[in-house]
């Protein structure tokens, strides 16, 4: 295996996380919430940062930009194609199914607006990781800010079909209080509680709660549980539309 991660904390508590193919020696980094952070990061790595990957416009994944092109003037930049206007400086706008290369791997670009209208992740298939943005977090999702409910709840779908050995990166260190929000809609599931328990402990040693899978997701994250019967029945919503009971439990996490 050519392809590696390395995964740390920029500003409070987004991730950079860089992802390196041996083979060609290229190395992308997956946003940049700060440059200074993702150089230091790539130098103590042995590491050159040829791609950057955008996931959205949010100032905390792009601000960065600047520093970064600065340090390396050949950085090639991919993002949206739905947001290259608001995001400035992308050398190649991507849409769905579109391929971004580091080296000799590939990602398959996978649109899950919701968080942003024009929201993508990445989906390195042949490596089994996939770099999510701010649309799926371990035991949670993000905000919805420019798009109806329904919009980001189809988005999770795309997210939760993935292959359950998937790996999952996200923008954010949320996964403790995501973890507090969960008990709240399933306080029995006794693969949550045990989750809940070792996040606890991880944060408590100051370790990192990511990379999470998409099976451990499916089994323990309310936000891609909308069809589980022992959720609607907790909710009171029975046999509602999924779409629904995901704009239920979205409007609970936002005011918890």
């Amino acid at each position: 295996m050519t392809t590696h991660v390395h995964q740390f904390i920029c500003l409070k508590d987004n991730f950079g996380v860089l992802i390196h193919d041996s083979g060609s020696g290229a190395t992308a980094s997956i946003d940049v919430p700060d440059a200074d952070a993702v150089i230091a990061a790539a130098q103590s790595q042995g590491w050159e940062v040829t791609d950057l990957l955008i996931t959205h416009h949010h100032a905390d994944h792009v601000q960065g930009m600047p520093g970064l092109k600065a340090r390396y003037p050949k950085l090639r930049v991919v993002g949206p194609a739905k947001e290259a206007a608001r995001i400035g400086g992308i050398d190649a706008p991507l849409e769905e199914g579109d391929l971004a290369r580091v080296g000799g791997i590939a990602a398959k670009v996978i649109e899950t607006p919701g968080h942003t209208a024009g929201h993508i992740s990445y989906w390195f298939e042949e490596d089994e990781i996939a770099f999510c943005g701010d649309t799926l977090f371990a035991l949670g999702c993000g905000r919805v800010f420019e798009t109806p409910m329904a919009v980001m709840w189809s988005s999770l779908l795309k997210l939760a079909a993935l292959p359950g050995e998937t790996e999952i990166y996200c923008g954010h260190e949320y996964t403790e209080a995501n973890a507090r929000f969960a008990l709240t809609i399933e306080p029995d599931n006794l693969a949550l509680k045990a989750r809940a328990e070792d996040v606890a402990k991880r944060r408590a040693a100051g370790q990192a709660t990511l990379p999470t899978t998409i099976a451990l997701e499916l089994a323990t994250n309310p936000f891609l549980r909308a069809e589980e019967p022992s959720v609607q029945a907790q909710l009171g919503m029975s046999g509602a539309d999924p779409a629904a009971v995901f704009a239920e439990i979205r409007s609970r996490k936002d005011r918890f």
